[in-house]
Order: structure tokens, then sequence, then C-alpha cells
């Protein structure tokens, strides 16, 4: 048999008749212990010890996820477990009493919850370091301690290491698609309003949107499917027509020569098989600078959140990280009416960025403009820390601003991942995705297993 690597074919495996109950209920002990191995370390916060048997159970009563292992950030609720978001500060909160959301769906879909991965504390930061649960290390290099990326730093590395199938996470500034790219994988993020964040953990509202990690981008649709609860909107088609724009200014700046080269590369090869491409300076880009300047809206809706939380609660940030304190305190230099003003300013820049994205099937640019770098440095420096988690969210947030979609693929040949992230604006996700499937085969044939 194939190696089994995706939801894809481990379902039309067992559907051949080439996996039984107790194989799948095999295949999720075995996630289950490689989660607990020395490469896994600090990914994830807690387990599921169950996992097995509910497998076992959930393929035989059938679903379209029926026995798929999956694991989902520790700020979705899970009936009966404590949702932390990756704090100290949170672990004697009361067990939830209900399932969130999109946690639900894939429950009765019949997904099998193998654990809760770790994060960085509140989803803030593009890093991963979490100094209370400790950092999980990049999977792609065993021999270098790497960042892993943020905030969903325990999905990504899970993923990566073939524990599990997918992991479901939280991407307010790239925080799905930033680590995705860092570790190799597939990370979405859909258009907010389409998932439901009851029962998630907010950062910042207004830019809040539930995604998730896969190794490929049929998976990526089908747990889309599933958690946005909506008919599938994608299509199956070549790139060989497929238009695409990369812009000139913002996003392809102050590239490492190794990404640059991995997307060079991409781009020549979507090139040769019939794709558009087309280099354009985008004036919405050129806009962004101004409307960044009008004020912090994530830190002020997390400020005012935590504000209120302290509250009730009877706490303070002061067993916060201080990296994470220092990023909310700056939400307090922001007023109401800034932040109203914020919004309105906000969806004008969106629509101005839409409309100049509504010729092409997708932007396409590299997700990050870097490959992983070392963590200790970035641990022992505010300045290299804070520089670099500017750089690695910069070209993801776009599409956070704008209220689009996006997802990252990755594009290496060799060496370190590189992630290649297409996307564009509010409600469409089909387009993308459609986008994603046919670039994803032809990406597929230029990789060759990445070898530290």
């Amino acid at each position: 048999m194939k190696q089994l690597r995706t939801i894809t074919d481990f379902l039309n495996a067992y559907d051949e008749g080439k996996l039984m109950p107790e194989d799948v209920a095999d295949f999720t002990a075995r996630a289950l212990s490689a989660a607990k191995l020395p490469a896994a370390a600090h990914a994830f916060i807690s387990y599921n010890e169950n996992a097995p048997d509910q497998a076992e159970r959930n393929i035989a009563t059938g679903g379209p996820l029926g026995g798929i292992a999956i694991h989902v950030k520790d700020l979705f609720d899970v009936a009966g477990q404590v949702t932390t978001a990756g704090s100290k500060i949170l672990s004697g909160r009361a067990p939830a009493t209900q399932d969130a959301a999109v946690v639900s769906r894939l429950k009765g879909a019949g997904a099998v919850i193998l654990g809760r991965t770790n994060m960085t504390e509140f989803a803030y930061s593009g890093v991963g370091i979490n100094p209370h649960y400790g950092t999980p290390k990049c999977a792609a290099d065993p021999l270098v301690d790497r960042i892993p990326g943020g905030s969903s730093s325990g999905g990504a590395v899970a993923v990566a290491l073939n524990i599990g199938w997918a992991a479901i996470g939280t991407d307010t500034g790239g925080s799905t698609r930033v680590p995705a790219a860092l570790n190799g994988i597939v990370g979405w993020k859909p258009t907010a309003a389409r998932m439901p964040m009851q029962g998630c953990y907010p950062l910042a509202p207004s830019l809040d949107s539930v995604g998730h990690m896969t190794r490929s981008v049929a998976d990526a649709i089908l747990l889309d499917d599933i958690m946005a609860d909506l008919p599938s909107q994608w299509t199956e088609r070549t790139v060989k027509g497929m238009r695409f724009v990369v812009p000139e200014n913002l996003m392809m700046d102050h590239l490492d020569v190794s990404v640059t080269q991995a997307f060079d590369a991409a781009l020549e090869a979507l090139t040769k098989a019939g794709a558009r491409i087309e280099m354009v300076r985008l004036r919405a880009l050129d806009a962004l600078p101004a409307l960044l300047a009008l004020g912090n809206l994530s830190a002020y809706e997390c400020d005012q959140f935590h504000t209120a939380q302290q509250t009730a609660l009877g706490y303070d940030d002061s067993q916060y990280d201080p990296r994470v304190a220092q990023r909310i305190a700056l939400g307090k230099a922001v007023t109401a009416e800034q932040h109203a003003s914020i919004l309105q300013a906000r969806a004008l820049w969106a629509a101005q960025f839409a409309a100049e994205l509504a010729p092409y099937d997708a932007l396409i640019c590299p997700t990050v403009p870097m490959v992983a770098p070392p963590m200790q440095p970035l641990i022992d420096s505010d300045e290299l820390f804070f520089k670099t988690n500017g750089l690695l969210l910069r070209n993801t947030a776009v599409f956070n601003a704008a209220d689009g979609c996006a997802i990252s693929l990755p594009c290496h040949t060799d060496g370190l991942p590189v992630g290649l992230m297409l996307g564009h604006g509010t409600m469409k996700d089909g387009r993308v995705l459609t986008a994603a499937r046919a670039v994803e085969k032809i990406l597929d044939k230029l990789r060759r297993p990445h070898v530290a």
C-alpha cells in the first residue's frame, strides 16, 4: 500500500477495503505515541488517550471524516477540557461545557480529537515562542532548533511530522499560513464570515478567522466544506489560462535568497504550464501604510477583551509572556473613536484591494519572506524578535486586513520549506481553492523530499 499521507488517501484506502476499523485504531494509536516523542516535544498541551477507541468506532459508523484524527489549537473549547489559550494564567478555568462550533461540526462528521496543540500565548505572535508550555521546534530541521511559526505552532509541527491528519487553528494576521509555510505544509485562511467563531478564545474579533493546516489542498477543501457547513465552492481546473498577479510592491521586498529562488522556480513552472503571470504595482498596497497609521486594530480589540477579563476574573497581566503583554498594551493608545475610524477606513481599503484583484484568479506571492530562522537568537533579543515577527506577518496580514481568503502551499525543491501564497478578496474562497488545487499539481512536480 502506498504511504497514506493525506485524509483523502486514508479514506480511499478504507473505502477500497485496504483498511479495517482495527487498522484505523492502530493508525491513531501510533499517532498518539508519536505525539509524545522528542521530535514533537511541546507540540501538544494535552492528549486524548481515548482517541484510538473513538477512531475505530467512528469509522465503523460512517461519516465523511469517520476515524480521522485531528488536533485543535488550545483556544477552541472541547467539552470537558480546559481552554488555556496557551497561557498558564487560564489553566485554572473550569472545563468547557460544550464544544466550539467548528469542533462540533468536525466531531459530527466523525473526526476524533487527538489532542490540544500548543500556540503563542493568546495567539499574539507569528514567531510561535511560548515560555509557559515550551516551544515546539520547526519540523523541517532535526539538526537546528528553528522557530515553528505562530501562532498555531504546535498544530503545524504535528501535521508536518505526520502526526494526525490535520490541525484546526486560527488566523488573525497569518497564524495558520506562517507556521504552514515554515514547516512545509498547507495552511488555509478562509473569509472570516464563513466560519463560526463560537467557543473560540478571541484575539481581535474584527480580524479573527478559523482556519486549518493539512498536507494537501484536497484535505483543506474537505475540512472547509465541513467546518463552514456550506456547499463546496471549488471546481476542477488546470492552471492553463489562469491569470495571476504578482505585486511589485511591499510583498516582494526583503526576501531571503532561498525564498526568491523557490518562488521564481514556481512562477517559471506555472508559466510553462500555461498560467498567465502579471507583475503589477497594486495601488491598495501603497495605501496600506496610511491605513495602519490610523491605529493598531488588533491591539485595541485585544486590550479591550483582556481588560474586561482581568476585571471579571481578578487577575492582571504580570503572568503573561512579557512580549505578548507589551503588544496588547499598545491598544491602550487607541481610542474608541479611532477604532471606529479604522474600521470604516479598512472597509474602503478592502473594497479597493478587491477591485484591483477582480480580474485575476488570485494574487500570488511568497507566504513569508524567509525560511525558519534559528530559535535562540529570537528568545534572547527583543529587537530581533519584534523585527522578525513583523516580517513573518507582513504578507499574510494583508489578507486579514482585506477580510479576504488565502492559502499557503509548499513550493521549495530542496533546503528548508518555502511557502507560496494564493489570495483574494472577501468571499472569493472558491476561486482561491480552485486555483490552489491546480497550482499544487504543478508545485508537486518540482518538489523533492527535504534533507536537512
